[in-house]
């Protein structure tokens, strides 16, 4: 069991002195800070389009009206679906370490250039190799993005001042729906205009547009940035308490392992993992099966939710800072708060969807919409967690995190093919949304008793052997 600090509002103000210059800079404008921030939001919105956009591209691949569909049963396409997060936890646990040892920036630019590339090759692979071949290149690229979010983490540990976690870091994540969204609206239009090989050829040719880009203007931190101003690095370094260059410290594993606030996080992790993704792998097909949707329509309308999501974790994003700055609620309650919008909101909202007249798309729709759009509160709920317990050793902590929590992602598309035996039957779907409805709800309640947002001893190992060698006796 890991230790609590007592005060939850130390963190906010790492460093006393010096607290008018950071706050007169952090009213200032825009910054490396912020050019890093849209980058990564960027890259965001990539993987996941990159993540997201077969499912629609196999709506219009298996579409028999079409002479050259593919003969694929459901329980392949659920195969092909869930794909992904196979190779997605492979690498995961690794990728913590990595991230912690060369920096986020060297990470990050590998999973957005090898997604890139193989969502070039991944049409000829469909056509020569059938959908054996679809499923290795959708490995290849779970493999490459599991370095995504300890990338991500570790670099939002290292350049956004606790002042702007909340506002910076929702624009990082919600990049992730904008990127679903954008590649739900797109793929109907792209596919009925040049095919459905043209969904893929799009996320290629953007991926590696940005993989460019970033080389030359991203950083792994402030202090190796080339282009930031020496105002602007002392202000992140005040912020962060970064007054000394920094030093890699040896992962605590066994102080991790042991840490029940930790894996109370972990816990929400999975459960909203498993309410997303079962929506964003299943949406389409649920909108063309039971609501009759065409493909440009299935593509606008399954995006909607996303859209929400997206525009709303703004709001939260700004919310969760205003409480925490002006001390109406304490960090961890911050967190809890937040993380209970994200999950126990769509618990509710998925149990109306299951009640809504068969045949009533209007309704439908905003149920969805409903479910995913307040699902934002996450990001500044268990994502943030993640970071305020160790920011040394935040990666790693994402790592295992999204680790477990992507175990889920393969579970979930894979029961709803096993529930699922007729995709035009509103009643199987209804099994689906409780069972999701059901994750969430106790998910989030191991959350919200068991979880803090108060740093933990082991953070910071020098400091902790400095108090016990000066606890000792000296010997004479």
């Amino acid at each position: 069991m890991c230790e609590d600090e007592v005060n939850e509002i130390t963190p906010l103000l790492p460093i006393q002195t010096n607290r008018s210059h950071v706050d007169s800079y952090g009213k200032g404008g825009l910054g490396m800070r912020h050019l890093q921030t849209f980058l990564l939001f960027l890259a965001l919105c990539l993987v996941y389009s990159m993540r997201v956009n077969i499912s629609m591209a196999i709506v219009d691949m298996t579409d028999t009206t079409k002479e050259d569909h593919f003969e694929w049963s459901y329980s392949i396409q659920s195969m092909i679906l869930s794909s992904f997060f196979w190779g997605y936890v492979l690498l995961m646990l690794p990728s913590g370490e990595l991230a912690k040892r060369f920096g986020g920036k060297a990470l990050i630019t590998i999973s957005v250039g090898v997604n890139a590339l193989v969502s070039l090759i991944l049409p000829t692979a469909a056509y020569y190799g059938g959908w054996k071949f679809v499923v290795v290149c959708r490995i290849l690229q779970g493999m490459s993005q599991s370095f995504v979010f300890p990338s991500m983490h570790h670099l939002v540990s290292q350049w956004i001042p606790l002042e702007e976690k909340g506002t910076l870091s929702t624009i990082i994540y919600a990049g992730s729906q904008l990127g679903v969204a954008i590649q739900l609206i797109s793929s109907g239009f792209i596919a009925s205009a040049w095919g459905w090989k043209a969904i893929f050829y799009s996320n290629a040719l953007l991926g590696g547009l940005w993989t460019v880009a970033y080389i030359f203007l991203g950083a792994a931190s402030p202090e190796q940035s080339k282009m930031i101003s020496q105002h602007e690095l002392t202000y992140i370094q005040t912020s962060l308490g970064r007054t000394e260059e920094q030093k890699k410290h040896r992962t605590p594993w066994l102080k991790i392992v042991t840490c029940f606030p930790f894996w109370a996080a972990v816990v929400a992790h999975c459960g909203q993992n498993w309410g997303f993704f079962t929506l964003m792998t299943e949406m389409p097909t649920y909108m063309a099966k039971v609501l009759d949707v065409n493909l440009k329509k299935n593509g606008m309308l399954s995006s909607l939710p996303y859209l929400a999501m997206y525009l709303l974790s703004f709001p939260v994003g700004f919310l969760t800072d205003l409480l925490i700055r002006r001390r109406w609620l304490s960090i961890t309650n911050t967190r809890k708060l937040a993380n209970s919008i994200g999950l126990w909101g769509p618990a509710l909202a998925l149990i109306g969807l299951s009640y809504v007249p068969e045949g009533n798309m209007v309704v439908s729709v905003l149920m969805l919409t409903v479910t995913l759009g307040i699902n934002a509160g996450h990001f500044t709920g268990y994502m943030l967690i993640l970071v305020d317990l160790a920011p040394n050793f935040s990666s790693s902590l994402m790592a295992i995190s999204n680790f477990f929590a992507n175990i889920t992602s393969i579970i979930a598309p894979l029961i709803c093919g096993v529930i699922i035996q007729d995709e035009t039957d509103p009643a199987e779907w209804r099994k689906v949304f409780f069972l999701a409805s059901g994750i969430y709800f106790c998910t989030n309640l191991c959350f919200v008793l068991f979880t803090t947002s108060n740093k933990q001893p082991w953070n910071d190992p020098e400091e902790n052997d400095s108090e016990e060698n000066a606890a000792k006796p000296v010997e004479k």
